[in-house]
């Protein structure tokens, strides 16, 4: 067998394993019924965390539900069955809900849970693949997650199964945000690190040059004069201002190169000459990510940062939002 008749055969196997999980995850969708919204209801009245357990493939699924539970509005942590044996059961308190993984329905460590779990008077909802098992009996709520076969070709290792499980913990998660009006900001709350966290909370005044790192001249200053501050403070502009810091223009770099085009004499010029009037502006209170937007239409550089009273208080460039992370 040539190598190009081997690779063909090992992405038909690829391809097959995927069509056995959709299959899968789509034989869910007629599946959900009363139940998930039950599950749903109960997940919506819990006062405290939602604590997935599982064992094996299913804690690792039970994590990555956890985690998107936490990031989507529902406070959820994982609890390690066996750990959970061994001291860590005191995490659970009567204001928590128990989400319980097991394909079989029937892991040791998930049922030894089972008297505690009931002495606490916590809710119960399980996702199992068995609806007649020992952990679907025992749940206040059971969640089918049955599959007809793994993808795996000795029908052992956990795979179609895994993959269901997970679909529906993403289906508990998305019903929750969608019906609590999760909405991008209250996402980037819980993600402050990630790019979007710092395009939906970082503001302008969190970016922008201020203070001695500002450059301001006024209208009567030499155009030469005013070329040495946009050079001292390296932003590619410089702001014109009144005496009491109110903006009357902006001269940049592209000023700087029309200046030059229409031959004016640089030592004689004031920046009052030269200056772009009503320059674009941007607030200090407006979400960064704005400013990028505002530059990208007006295929601009830098923006000067005005108060309401057009007091010049900020500026920032393309090379400030890079740095934080924004474009």
């Amino acid at each position: 067998m040539n190598d190009a008749t081997d690779s063909q055969r090992l992405v038909e196997m690829g391809r097959e394993a995927l069509r056995i999980e959709a299959r899968a995850v789509a034989a869910l969708v007629d599946r959900l019924g009363d139940d998930f919204g039950r599950a749903c209801r109960m997940l919506l009245a819990c006062t405290g965390r939602v604590v997935v357990s599982g064992m094996g493939k299913s804690g690792h699924v039970g994590g990555k539900i956890a985690a998107t539970l936490a990031s989507t509005g529902t406070p959820a942590f994982f609890l390690h069955p066996a750990e959970a044996s061994h001291g860590d059961l005191g995490m659970i308190t009567r204001h928590d809900l128990v989400l319980a993984l097991s394909n079989s329905g029937e892991a040791p460590e998930i049922l030894f849970l089972l008297p505690h779990i009931a002495r606490l008077g916590v809710p119960l909802v399980a996702l199992t693949g068995q609806p007649s098992s020992t952990l679907a009996r025992a749940a206040d709520v059971h969640l089918d997650v049955s599959v007809p076969a793994e993808a795996c070709p000795l029908n052992l290792a956990p795979t179609a199964s895994t993959t269901a499980t997970l679909a529906m913990g993403d289906a508990l998660a998305v019903a929750l945000l969608k019906h609590r009006g999760f909405t991008e900001a209250d996402f980037a709350r819980s993600h402050p690190g990630g790019s979007l966290g710092r395009r939906l909370l970082l503001h302008v005044s969190d970016v922008m040059r201020r203070g001695d790192e500002l450059p301001r001249v006024g209208p009567d200053t030499a155009l030469t004069e005013g070329l040495l501050e946009m050079t001292r403070k390296r932003l590619g502009l410089t702001a014109v201002v009144d005496g009491e810091d109110r903006v009357l223009g902006i001269f940049t770099d592209g000023d700087l190169r029309r200046t030059l085009d229409r031959r004016v004499d640089i030592h004689g010029s004031r920046m009052s000459d030269v200056m772009t009037r009503t320059p674009r502006s941007i607030g200090p209170d407006e979400l960064a990510a704005e400013a990028v937007l505002m530059m990208e239409k007006h295929a601009i550089n830098g923006l000067l940062v005005l108060d309401a009273s057009v007091r010049l208080v900020g500026a920032l460039n393309v090379h400030d939002l890079l740095r934080a992370g924004v474009m």
